[in-house]
């Protein structure tokens, strides 16, 4: 079977798509209005047109059909394109400058900053807030 001649329904391809950006069975639910079983019975009929059994591979399946990626990629050309896509996103996932993260603790809430700059030791330190 050719991968890009699969026929999704419109209803499939929305899901495919939430799928494909990581929600999850309940997410696409509640944002297309339908039961969760619906969402399973969708998924059910998306894997078996596509071929696939696992949520990675149907991800896989659709960022190569939707970018026109062909999945008879050399092992070289693969990696120019894992490097490419690396560098494209690298700028967003340096730019975590100050993370404010959230811990919560017996009874109080304790806010965590962490800063690019390194303490005294040389590791980077946090700060409570």
């Amino acid at each position: 079977m050719i991968m890009d001649a699969v026929k999704l329904t419109k209803r499939e391809s929305e899901i495919a798509e939430l799928f494909a950006w990581g929600a999850s069975k309940k997410d696409i639910a509640n944002r297309l209005f339908i039961s969760e079983r619906t969402v399973e019975n969708h998924a059910r009929n998306i894997y078996v047109k596509i071929g696939c059994q696992k949520v990675n591979e149907l991800s896989a399946w659709w960022f190569c059909t939707k970018f026109h990626i062909s999945f008879d990629l050399s092992p070289l050309k693969r990696k120019l394109l894992t490097w490419l896509m690396l560098a494209v996103m690298m700028p967003t996932i340096i730019n975590h400058d100050n993370v404010v993260m959230r811990f919560r603790t017996q009874s109080r809430t304790t806010r965590v900053q962490r800063s690019r700059r390194e303490s005294e030791d040389g590791t980077a330190g946090f700060q409570i807030i």
